[in-house]
C-alpha cells in the first residue's frame, strides 16, 4: 500500500502555518508499513481541491486530507469530496448533537453555521474526534481508501492514533512489505565527505530482488542525520538487513557518530558525564551562553553541570578567569593561549573536573589578518592536561553560534571517549 497526503489550506502554501500535520501523518504511516509517497498542499478552492483528490484517489491505495472541515466559509473540503466521489451531502444528526452538547458543556451559544460541520457525504463513515467538533471522514471505493481529518494538529493526532491506523493496519493485513528505519546523528563531517567514506553499501550488501535499502543525508548545521530505510517481505529479514547496513556504516563513519537514536549532542555528552561522575564548567565569549544553555537543557544535568560564565569582554576574561592581560595583548582574546587559560579559569574557579570555553569571531564584524569571521577555539582542561582547538565556520552570526556550541561540546564527549 503507497499513500499520499493532501494538505487543505492557504495559510499553509503562505508560510503562516507550518505543515505539521504532513510530518506526523508520514511518520505514523509509515511505522505500520505504508510510504509515503507525495505530500500536496492546496489552495482553498473548490477546483484545486477537487482535482487534486480526483488525481490522489486513481494513483494511490492510501489518501488522507487534512483541513477545511470547519464550519466557516471557506471550509470547503466537504463539498468537494461529495463531488469527487458523486455522492449527496446530508445532515448527520449524530455529529450534530456531538457538537451541540460541546457548546452546551461550556455555556456557549450554538452558531448558526455550526449545522455545516454536520453536513456529511451520504454513506460516509466516521471517525470519532474526541478533541473536537469535527470528525473524520472515511470513503472506502474498492481497495481504495480516502481519509478526510480536520487540520488542527491534536484533532488530527487522536483520529489518526485511535482510529485511522488500527483500520488500515486491518486492511493491510500481512501482506506487503516490512519497512524499518533508523536514524544515525553525525557531527563534524560534511555530507559529502560523509557519502564518499560510506560508498556504494549495494555492492557490500548480500540482498534477494524482494530487499531494498536507501540513504538519505540530512544536513544540519555542521551534523549530519543518516536516515537508513530497508525493506524485505519478512520482520526477520529486514531485521537482518537493517543490523547489517548499521554494520557496515559504523565501521565507515566510525567516530563521527556520537547517537544511534535521536538524541542531541548534549544528551549523549551528559550520558557519558553522569556515568563517569564527573563535572564540568563552561567559560563562554563568542557563543554568549549557549554552550552551558545546551547542557543544562537535559533532566538531570545538575548532577554535572556545575558552572557557567560569559565573559565577553577581556575585563572579565581577566578578572573573573584569571586570564593574563599579557596573554590577551601577544596574542589576543581569540587566540589558543586565550582559550586555554579560559577553561583552566573556569575549572579551577568551579573546581570541576572539566572546564571547557569558547572564544571566536562569530561575525559578520571583527575578522582581522590571520583571523577570519567564523573562527573560534574551544578550550579544554582537566586536571591532567589542557588544549585548544581550531574550527573556522560560516559568515553568518547566529549559525556560527550553534556550530561553535555544538563542537564545543563535541571536543569534551571525543575527550572522555579517546577519540583521536
Amino acid at each position: 500500500m503507497k499513500a499520499t497526503i493532501l494538505t487543505v489550506g492557504d495559510e499553509v502554501l503562505i508560510g503562516q502555518v507550518v505543515n505539521t500535520n504532513a510530518a506526523f501523518l508520514s511518520k505514523t504511516l509509515f511505522s505500520i508499513g505504508i510510504p509515503v509517497e507525495r505530500v500536496i498542499t492546496i489552495p482553498d478552492t473548490e477546483k484545486d481541491i477537487t482535482r487534486e483528490i480526483s488525481k490522489a484517489i486513481s494513483e494511490y491505495d492510501v489518501v488522507i486530507s487534512s483541513g477545511g472541515l470547519g464550519p466557516t466559509h471557506d471550509d470547503i473540503t466537504v463539498k468537494c469530496i461529495a463531488k469527487v466521489f458523486k455522492k449527496k451531502l446530508v445532515h448527520h444528526q449524530q455529529t450534530f448533537e456531538r457538537i451541540k452538547n460541546i457548546f452546551e458543556r461550556r455555556k456557549l451559544q450554538l452558531p448558526a453555521n455550526i449545522k455545516h460541520q454536520a453536513m456529511m457525504p451520504e454513506g460516509a463513515l466516521l471517525f470519532e474526534n474526541k478533541t473536537g467538533t469535527a470528525p473524520g471522514i472515511l470513503i472506502l471505493k474498492g481497495k481504495k481508501i480516502f481519509c478526510a481529518m480536520p487540520g488542527v494538529p491534536h484533532e488530527l493526532e487522536y483520529i489518526t492514533v485511535n482510529e485511522l491506523i488500527p483500520m488500515l493496519k486491518k486492511q493491510k493485513g500481512s501482506g506487503g512489505k516490512v519497512l524499518l528505519q533508523k536514524t544515525l546523528h553525525t557531527i563534524g563531517i560534511g555530507e559529502s565527505f560523509l557519502s564518499q567514506r560510506l560508498g556504494d553499501l549495494d555492492k557490500l550488501l548480500v540482498k534477494d530482488n524482494n530487499s531494498s535499502v536507501k540513504l538519505a543525508f540530512l544536513p544540519s548545521n555542521y551534523e549530519v542525520r543518516l536516515r537508513i530505510t530497508v525493506g524485505a517481505l519478512t520482520i526477520q529479514k529486514a531485521e537482518k538487513l537493517l543490523k547489517c547496513t548499521l554494520e557496515i556504516v559504523k565501521t565507515k563513519a566510525k567516530n563521527f557518530i556520537y547517537s544511534y537514536s535521536e538524541k542531541p549532542i548534549e544528551e549523549e555528552l551528559g550520558r557519558l558525564l553522569a556515568k563517569r561522575r564527573l563535572t564540568i564548567s563552561i567559560a563562554e565569549s563568542c557563543t554568549g551562553g549557549l554552550v552551558c544553555s545546551k547542557l543544562t537543557n537535559v533532566s538531570g544535568s545538575s548532577a554535572y553541570v556545575m558552572a557557567g560564565a560569559v565573559t565577553y569582554s577581556n575585563n572579565a576574561k581577566i578578572k573573573m578567569l584569571g586570564v593574563k592581560k599579557t596573554t590577551l595583548v601577544k596574542h589576543g582574546a581569540v587566540s589558543r593561549e586565550t582559550a586555554i587559560k579560559m577553561a583552566e579559569g573556569i575549572r579551577k574557579l568551579a573546581k570541576t573536573d572539566i572546564g571547557i570555553s569558547t572564544t571566536g569571531i562569530a561575525g559578520p564584524a571583527g575578522a582581522v589578518p590571520g583571523k577570519p569571521v567564523g573562527l573560534v577555539w574551544i578550550g579544554y582542561s582537566n586536571r591532567e592536561k589542557s588544549f585548544a582547538k581550531e574550527f573556522i565556520f560560516t559568515k553568518d552570526r547566529i549559525r556560527n553560534k550553534e556550530a561553535m556550541s555544538k563542537m564545543a561540546l563535541e571536543v569534551v564527549r571525543r575527550e572522555l571517549l579517546d577519540i583521536k
